[in-house]
């Protein structure tokens, strides 16, 4: 009998757990934590109950999984000119993945819920904050901050700020890219210094451009969704706005 490679059956187990993964994300998206079912999980991933146990051995690890990958999955982006300009990227980039990425959008639903208490939902927050906070410090160190700004506020508002925007746009029918664009446009002024704030893409799309370029940004509006990216090296700063 042909015995199956080690490296074989590990790959096979990660794309396994990938399937599941995004399965669950479909699910948890759809219905929400309590009402999702694990039936529905394994008949979208086409494994069985057995390989779901194998890989998460509850429906809480399974949510919980889906929302750590807010932080767990963060592609690496092209470094800017400014580091306030990184500062924006983030959020700008989080919300087109937010339009293209299931698993993103359940990650989001799931940590915006008030339901199962033993889930961890404050990690992604304090996470996001983490990473805002060390971008900021870096600016500061270069001088792009205005006097007396302290890293770690306008860090939490943009978080916070973020999440309701999320709610918002969602229950009223706008466009959070567009929402996002607003929130960088009106704060980061009172941020940095104006040098560096007239330099700042904060338009909408700013998100796809920075992944992709100008132009595979533009070919992305007819072809990513579902997270399938246009062949297009990310480009290494984007100033004028779409």
């Amino acid at each position: 009998m042909k015995t199956e490679r080690p490296q074989v059956k590990q790959d096979r187990a990660v794309r396994t757990r990938r399937a599941i993964l995004e399965a669950a994300a479909v699910v948890f998206e759809e219905h929400g934590y309590d009402a999702a079912k694990l039936s529905d999980i394994v008949n979208i991933a086409k494994v069985t109950k057995g390989a779901l146990y194998f890989h998460f051995e509850s429906k809480e690890r399974l949510a919980q999984a889906v929302i750590d990958a807010q932080n767990d999955s963060q592609p690496q982006l092209p470094p800017q000119q400014y580091r306030a300009q990184d500062f924006v990227d983030i959020g700008m980039v989080f919300s087109h993945r937010l339009r293209h990425e299931v698993l993103i959008r359940a990650s989001t639903r799931l940590t915006l819920e008030y339901g199962n208490r033993r889930l961890d939902r404050a990690s992604p927050y304090e996470a996001w904050i983490d990473l805002h906070v060390a971008v900021l410090e870096e600016a500061q160190r270069r001088g792009e901050l205005l006097p007396n700004v302290d890293p770690v506020v306008p860090s939490r508002l943009i978080v916070g700020a973020y999440a309701g925007l999320n709610t918002m746009s969602y229950t009223l029918g706008l466009d959070l890219d567009a929402q996002v664009a607003e929130l960088y446009t009106h704060v980061m002024p009172n941020v940095v210094v104006p040098a560096v704030a007239i330099r700042l893409d904060t338009a909408p799309g700013r998100g796809a451009r920075v992944l992709y370029g100008p132009r595979g940004a533009h070919e992305c509006r007819h072809q990513c969704e579902g997270g399938v990216p246009p062949q297009e090296p990310a480009p290494q700063g984007v100033r004028a706005s779409a």
